[in-house]
């Protein structure tokens, strides 16, 4: 009895065992530390949030080079892209997209603040964009609090901010600067990050959410760069090219050769020999 135990218990473990390599060679995987995301602390965007009265003066301090907490280079250029906001508004529920300014009409949306009322409560997180922090990577508050922007967004006859700002046409007091490195970066937002009244969730807080029709903007530049495929253990892509050539005598030679993501080369050569066809 124990014996048949013992068997059934080891298959089990073989089987979650392959199933996990399977999930390695076939998923696609983006970490929500990824460099793209530490270009963008969203701990340090949320406390920013938290102590801003308009979505105007939100989108200056974030590209305020002073303020250092903008270091998202997203495009590759080595220039720190201009993030600009854009809000989309149903009845009580606001999204407010954070969005980076690739090219002429191209655009790729980092992160949204969502905020929702019920009557004098409010509620609302901040939620990465999927291609640059992974999925269901959010930071809401420890206490939700009536902070000044929450009074600015949902005064009477209020108007949803759209920033003026596109590629080439930046406001005056900005010219594009080079990033930072990540040890730097921290550094500099730290006196956001060490205040705590944000913290990670994996879930999704605003019940109203779905009454916006948001749909991201997403850079298919961006997208090619951020995201890592990873074939098994090794984080190496591997391309196999195989080549037969038949020869005039019968003999068959096939060639095989295996190409890494880095560009190794591993070249097989193989010769059998196989009967001559009847005439």
């Amino acid at each position: 009895m124990n014996k048949k135990i013992l068997t059934s218990l080891t298959a089990l473990l073989l089987l979650v065992n392959l199933s996990v390599v399977i999930a390695a060679d076939n998923t696609t995987i983006i970490a929500p530390s990824s460099e793209a995301a530490d270009g963008l602390d969203l701990q340090a965007v949320s406390e920013l949030f938290a102590e801003t009265k308009t979505l105007e003066d939100f989108e200056q301090a974030i590209n305020n080079p002073d303020e250092g907490l903008n270091n998202l280079d997203l495009d590759g250029n080595g220039e720190v892209d201009y993030i600009r906001i854009v809000e989309q508004v149903e009845g009580d529920t606001h999204i407010i997209i954070l969005q980076a300014v690739i090219g002429k009409d191209e655009f790729q949306d980092v992160a949204t603040i969502e905020v929702e009322r019920n009557g004098s409560d409010y509620n609302m997180q901040i939620r990465g964009d999927v291609v640059i922090y992974g999925a269901n990577y959010y930071y809401r508050p420890v206490h939700v609090r009536v902070w000044p922007i929450f009074t600015w967004i949902y005064r009477p006859v209020y108007q949803p901010y759209h920033s003026r700002f596109r590629f080439g046409i930046y406001p005056r007091w900005w010219r594009p600067f080079r990033p930072v490195h990540i040890g730097v970066y921290q550094k500099r937002t730290a006196r956001f990050t060490h205040r705590n009244s944000f913290v990670v969730a994996r879930t999704n807080h605003i019940r109203t959410i779905n009454r916006v029709h948001y749909k991201p903007r997403r850079s298919t530049t961006v997208t090619r760069r951020v995201t890592v495929k990873r074939n098994g253990h090794s984080g190496k892509k591997t391309t196999t090219i195989k080549k037969t050539v038949k020869h005039k005598n019968g003999r068959t030679t096939v060639k095989k050769t295996k190409v890494t993501k880095k560009g190794h080369k591993t070249t097989v050569k193989k010769t059998k020999r196989t009967k001559k066809k009847h005439k």
